[in-house]
């Protein structure tokens, strides 16, 4: 799942000329629903679309607060284009969900944005629509977002860090070369030559004249 935030002063959809919805200052979000997407990839773009710090505190402090945080409108707007790979100069979509599925998992995506959050806050456009969105983008402010990838765990940077630091510490191994104990396994054994082994030296086996 891909997502654009806007930080917006106002932000309205229109569709065959009518308007059908708008917001005062808060985000337009512009969704792109993938193929693989699931309830997780659903329930993490909503937690991080709502927590999102884009706006300034009282104090005047950027970066501080998120529109939950301000009480600021959210508006949503499908956006399958989102999805595209480029085959030469021409778009194609076929990662995007079809519609059919599509429909429903962002209607889902609206549903929890309005049971997390304020649901007369949250507004959206027409699914599948023509529509015309006009976005006065406030700074101008906009942020990517992507749902991470299946098994992609390592995304976390504080699990990044711990990862780095093991593989730091191997490569010093290496560089090291042989511990001192491997070489003295690895090191051939000098002849004992007080053993009682019958060998030639061993004073046990020489015979008085």
């Amino acid at each position: 799942m891909k997502a654009v935030v806007q930080r917006v002063t106002r932000a309205s959809v229109t569709v065959g000329g009518e308007q059908i919805s708008a917001i005062g200052r808060g985000i337009c979000v512009l969704l792109g629903i993938s193929l693989e997407d699931t309830q997780k990839d659903l329930e993490h773009m909503v937690r991080k679309i709502l927590n999102l710090r884009v706006f300034e505190d009282e104090s005047g402090k950027h970066w501080s607060k998120s529109v939950m945080d301000k009480q600021y409108e959210v508006l949503c707007i499908s956006q399958f284009t989102l999805q595209c790979v480029l085959k030469g100069n021409k778009p194609d979509f076929h990662l995007a969900m079809p519609t059919e599925q599509a429909e429903s998992f962002y209607n889902s995506f609206l549903e929890q944005l309005r049971k997390t959050y304020r649901p007369e806050l949250i507004k959206d456009g027409k699914f599948g629509a023509y529509m015309q969105v006009h976005i006065q983008n406030d700074g101008p402010v906009t942020i990517e977002l992507e749902s991470p990838a299946p098994g992609a765990a390592t995304s976390d940077p504080k699990q990044l860090s711990k990862l780095e630091k093991q593989q730091q510490r191997k490569e010093k191994t290496r560089a090291k070369g042989p511990s001192e104990s491997s070489k003295e396994r690895n090191a051939p054994r000098k002849e004992d030559r007080s053993a009682s082994s019958g060998a030639e030296g061993d004073v046990s086996s020489e015979r008085e004249p």
